[in-house]
């Protein structure tokens, strides 16, 4: 049962709700966390050199504070922030999908844990697909010379 209800799509939803919520709290009083994530679906631009990234575990840990906490973003579901790392502090964006995080803590307590999979790549949710349709309609019916092409 935990397993099936995990992969759902409204779990997911939920679940992403929360994160971006707890986001807005911390990011309102700029406090420093601790983003556990799935390394799997973290990209870094650019590309950590090989001997930096053979470093980082599967699962790994990013402080964010600092300027890393200045720069960290999220919009739709995609989080980033720039970080730097080895004794060189290599820079790199740093982004994942909101659901890749596993866990926030903040001064090494846990105060968040995740356990909804990332979305495939090209999903939208349905609420994401009827506010286009919506957009589109209003934007169509905003021009007045598409006022012809309705019925009367």
């Amino acid at each position: 049962m935990l397993i099936d209800m995990i992969k759902e799509p409204r779990f997911q939803e939920m679940m992403e709700v929360h994160i971006k919520e707890v986001f807005d709290y911390l990011l309102a009083y700029d406090q420093p966390f601790g983003l556990l994530c799935n390394l799997e679906y973290v990209t870094f631009d650019p590309p950590l050199p090989e001997e930096i990234a053979q470093g980082l575990r599967e699962v790994t840990l990013f402080m964010i504070a600092g300027y890393t906490l200045e720069s960290f973003e999220y919009d739709g579901h995609t989080l980033s922030f720039e970080a730097g790392f080895g004794p060189q502090n290599f820079g790199s964006v740093v982004a994942m999908p909101i659901l890749a995080v596993l866990q926030l803590t903040v001064e090494e307590t846990p105060i968040l844990l995740n356990m909804a999979r990332p979305f495939p790549p090209d999903y939208t949710t349905n609420r994401e697909k009827e506010s286009g349709i919506k957009n589109s309609l209003e934007s169509f019916l905003n021009n007045p010379e598409n006022r012809k092409f309705l019925k009367k």
